[in-house]
């Protein structure tokens, strides 16, 4: 790798035009995936891709003025001192507040570059167009981290916080609280039969753990495969199969833990109370983000349970 300082006026052309070039597609790859969710915002880095490209024309045009028609191939990968970049772009779908960071961060580590130039050139004419680009670059910046700012201007924001929490719903809320029900109904039945048939609180803890995470690895795959995200726009299938399989798990060892105490009736006492807490958790989620009036989740979610605990209970002492 080179260091910057070593770089001759060509070079440092070379690898401003390069430098240009990689942002601009970096703007084109933010604007595409943010354009269906959070149009205004894509249209502001469309805004800034068009002005990277006016500056890497710019710099162009300044190269074959001074050093012909060729101009070698440097990267910055090829120069010491830029940062690695996490290649947020390519994430879909893409998140906004990655999106702002990113190119925030990318605006201040070009800025910088163009100061080091300046300083190391000794053609008026190509310090002056560094310059020139390096308080561009400032601006950019500026943009880039007041982008919220703009959206708000243009009344964009509350359709962009609309966006964004209809992203939270699908990718997160919605797989959880699939697992978190199916964890807390489905595994009442073996966990109370198991208690009730053998009255023995280790037995029933054991079948309640394999309930659980039986359960947990089902769900995971199920809610994993159910659809890869690309048409529903629900997310990546890895994220939402590791948040419903952890909330089916977590719904079901719940009430299983409390089975670790040797004395019957106090573990079944304390494992129905807290088969209500969940039963009540449920019931605040659905009504918090799926706007399901109180009541009618609360009965809707009680008559699940109480029919599935029953059912345990039953086959427990039949």
């Amino acid at each position: 790798m080179r260091n910057v300082n070593d770089l001759s006026e060509q070079e440092l052309l070379a690898l401003a035009i390069a430098l240009e070039e990689e942002d601009e597609r970096i703007y084109a790859d933010f604007a595409h995936g943010l354009r269906q969710n959070f149009p205004d915002s894509a249209a502001v880095f469309d805004q800034m891709r068009a002005e990277e490209s006016g500056h890497r024309r710019r710099l162009q045009e300044m190269f074959q003025q001074k050093f012909g028609e060729h101009i070698p191939l440097i990267r910055r990968q090829d120069v010491k001192g830029f940062v690695e970049r996490r290649p947020v772009w390519l994430k879909r779908p893409l998140r906004l507040k990655s999106a702002r960071g990113e190119a925030a961060s990318m605006e201040q580590e070009t800025r910088r570059f163009y100061e080091a130039a300046a300083a190391r050139t000794t053609d008026a004419s190509i310090r002056r167009l560094l310059d020139d680009l390096a308080q561009e670059e400032m601006s950019h910046e500026e943009r880039a981290e007041q982008l919220s700012e703009t959206a708000v201007a243009k009344g964009a924001i509350s359709r962009e916080k609309e966006a964004q929490k209809k992203l939270f719903l699908l990718q997160i809320v919605q797989p959880g609280l699939a697992g978190l029900m199916d964890g807390s109904v489905s595994t009442l039945a073996p966990v109370f039969a198991a208690a009730f048939a053998t009255h023995s609180t280790h037995a029933a803890f054991l079948v309640g753990l394999a309930a659980s995470l039986g359960a947990g690895i089902s769900m995971g795959f199920a809610e994993a495969l159910s659809d890869d995200g690309t048409l529903t726009g629900r997310g990546h299938p890895l994220l939402r199969g590791v948040v419903c399989g952890c909330m089916t798990a977590v719904g079901g060892i719940g009430h299983t833990l409390p089975f670790l105490t040797s004395r019957f009736t106090l573990a079944v006492a304390i494992a129905a109370a807290v088969v209500i807490v969940e039963l009540g958790v449920i019931t605040w989620v659905r009504h918090q983000f799926m706007e399901t009036p109180t009541l009618s989740a609360a009965l809707q979610v009680a008559l699940g349970g109480a029919v599935v605990f029953g059912t345990g209970i039953l086959i427990g002492s039949w």
